[in-house]
């Protein structure tokens, strides 16, 4: 059988000099880090309330739904691909939780249907993808508005509320001991999980493959489509189980819960240090990443800053973590270039 064909191709000089590459990586890891510890020494010494378990609490369970979606979006990314459809998918699976709900259904029956629902999204947005060769940028902006479309055909702007009062305890209930909510102790072991299958097996080798040289990837035997299609399915899986956590931690079902929540996620994994290009990044980055801006934006909250300049930090974020490599590799370039310019010593 024929390999499929490689849906684009990147050109050779985009990966050139990899071991400079990963020496820059881990030093904007390190300094991603550093923020992170440097906010939290800030918060503590200068919010009282910052450091406390209970505030700690709130400030993870605030980031668990951002944290679960951060999984697979670095693993579409370093892929070179993103899937901006994500906060959508989980408000359309939550107003079909509010829906499903108000019909009589139970939970157990409803959270599987709602996994389901997220698959078929996913799988939407691969097939467009990796079957019609169209970018995953367009392609996932256009389901972006078709997913929060149907979220309102399916709920309007009713709100549900009065879930079953166990399971929203464990959306916002602690483990005992800790000040770790139970769904961001759910991401710790699947970002666990997800460290280990992008950094120690085949499959995350072959997406650091696939983003470095899409094409040189496909003749090196790699399943490109095949890999691609998973990950958006994945994608899909993981945004609306989100969405269900994220209906049961307020306790309300509503068709524009989440709105702009993907901004916050592709903002954690490029601060992380991935590459938006693909082909480079670290689990742990994105991590440090989303702890980042979690404790900037709880930090913010504490000091009573309006929500419009918290979304402008996030914005701002966004936009210094794709700059900011790209800025030090045209100065290395230029080095480069200068030092090679230079007559040989006579």
């Amino acid at each position: 059988m024929a390999p499929e064909a490689p849906a684009k191709t990147r050109a050779p000089a985009a990966r050139a000099a990899a071991p400079r590459g990963a020496a820059r990586l881990v030093r904007w890891d390190v300094i991603v880090t550093a923020l992170l510890i440097v906010v939290f020494a800030g918060g503590a010494l200068g919010t009282s309330d910052f450091a406390t378990g209970d505030n700690l609490s709130f400030a993870l369970g605030d980031l668990s739904e951002i944290a679960l979606i951060a999984l697979p979006m670095t693993l579409l990314v370093v892929a070179a691909e993103v899937d901006l459809s994500v906060a959508s998918v989980l408000g359309l699976c939550s107003a079909l939780f509010g829906a499903l709900w108000n019909a009589g259904w139970a939970i157990e029956t409803i959270i599987p249907l709602l996994i389901l629902i997220g698959a078929l999204g996913g799988l939407v947005n691969g097939l467009l993808v990796t079957r019609l060769g169209l970018p995953s940028l367009a392609v996932t902006i256009g389901t972006m508005t078709l997913y929060r479309g149907l979220a309102y055909v399916v709920l309007g702007t009713k709100a549900v509320a009065q879930f079953p009062q166990n399971y929203a305890d464990m959306a916002v209930k602690t483990v005992p001991g800790t000040p770790i909510p139970y769904p961001f102790a759910l991401f710790v072991v699947l970002a666990i999980a997800t460290a280990i299958v992008l950094h120690a097996t085949g499959l995350g080798r072959a997406l650091f493959a696939i983003g470095a040289q899409e094409e040189a990837a496909f003749f090196a035997g790699i399943r490109v489509k095949r890999i691609k299609l998973l990950l958006f399915v994945v994608s899909g899986v993981v945004a609306a189980f989100a969405g269900a956590v994220y209906t049961l931690r307020y306790g309300s079902a509503r068709a524009d819960n989440g709105i702009g929540l993907e901004l916050a996620v592709i903002a954690a994994v490029l601060l992380g240090g991935v590459d938006f290009d693909g082909g480079r990044g670290t689990l742990g980055g994105v991590v440090a990443g989303v702890l980042l801006i979690g404790l900037l934006r709880n930090l913010l909250m504490l000091r009573d800053v309006a929500t419009e300049i918290q979304s402008i930090v996030t914005g701002l974020l966004l936009i210094v973590s794709v700059l900011t490599p790209r800025i030090v590799a045209r100065v290395r370039e230029a080095r480069r270039h200068h030092r090679g310019s230079l007559p040989a010593p006579s």
